[in-house]
Parts: structure tokens; C-alpha cells; sequence
């Protein structure tokens, strides 16, 4: 058995770029993830340490990140990683390292990041709930979500 699962929380390095490939759609965009940085006990710095992961997500993962996000929004992903080869123009030939999106969850409030909760956020999506079905020419999508139940926890003794 093994198991190929990435789950990242960042920021959104510019907006996504979508784009038709056959009768689907992938859309294409940076995360940023960035780990704090710290002193240490013998005085010494720790900077930031900022990883960039370029997020492949296709047909309505695709069309969620289009409508609902832009650079700067933050985000959580869950995917699989993906290496692949291409050859330049020129023939020089490079690797690339991708997180195919199998689950996006908007943490930002509306699609610029910021909190004046202009844009409702969209239901959780993942590959599983948003599926394509073709009867002739039309394509609908259906989506099998939904809400978890609302559970009436009256704790008074939490901390917070």
C-alpha cells in the first residue's frame, strides 16, 4: 500500500489562469506556504521560510478557483503530487513538480482576501462532488453536497 496525499494552507501567488483543454477545463495558479521564523534560545535568527507549489486543479475545482479567488487569497488544498518532464523551445528539457487538487476549502472571505464579506463563499468542493455527465450536448454539473449537521454543543467549562 501507499499513499500520495499533500493537504497545504497559503496564499494564492496571483490570480488563476484557466484555460480549455479538449471539453475541459484546468485551471493553473502558485501557493505560497510559509513558515514563520523564530529566534533561538542563543539569540540567533530565524528568517521566514517561504515554499512556493504550483496547484494544478481541473473542471470545477477549476471554475471554483476562477470565480472565488485572486492573488492573495487564502486557501487549503488537498491533492496529490505530480512530477512531469517538458522540453523547452529551445530543447533544453525541465522538470516540474505539481499538486493535482483533489479538495479546495476558501479560507479567505471573498475572492480578494480581504473580510468585508462582499462574496459568499461557495460550498466545499472536491473532485468526488463535482461531476460531469453528458446527455447529448448538454453537460450539467451535479454536485452531491451537503451540509454537515449542526451539532448544539453547550460546553461552558472550555477555555476559550
Amino acid at each position: 500500500m501507499s499513499v500520495n496525499k499533500v493537504i497545504l494552507v497559503g496564499n494564492l501567488g496571483k490570480d488563476p489562469e484557466v484555460r480549455e483543454v479538449g471539453q475541459n477545463r484546468v485551471a493553473q495558479v502558485p501557493l505560497a506556504t510559509t513558515e514563520r521564523g523564530f529566534k533561538k534560545a542563543d539569540g540567533t535568527e530565524v528568517p521566514d521560510r517561504t515554499e512556493w507549489h504550483n496547484l494544478v486543479a481541473w473542471n470545477g475545482l477549476a471554475t471554483i478557483l476562477e470565480k472565488y479567488t485572486s492573488k492573495g487569497s487564502k486557501i487549503y488544498v488537498e491533492g496529490k503530487i505530480r512530477n512531469r518532464s517538458y522540453e523547452t523551445s529551445s530543447g533544453e528539457k525541465r522538470y516540474i513538480t505539481e499538486i493535482f487538487v483533489d479538495n479546495i476549502d476558501l479560507l479567505s472571505s471573498n475572492n480578494n482576501g480581504n473580510s468585508n464579506g462582499s462574496v459568499p463563499p461557495p460550498p466545499p468542493a472536491t473532485a468526488s462532488t463535482t461531476k460531469q455527465s453528458s446527455n447529448k450536448d448538454t453537460k450539467q454539473t451535479k454536485s452531491s453536497y451537503t451540509p454537515p449537521p449542526v451539532e448544539d454543543t453547550n460546553d461552558d467549562d472550555l477555555p476559550f
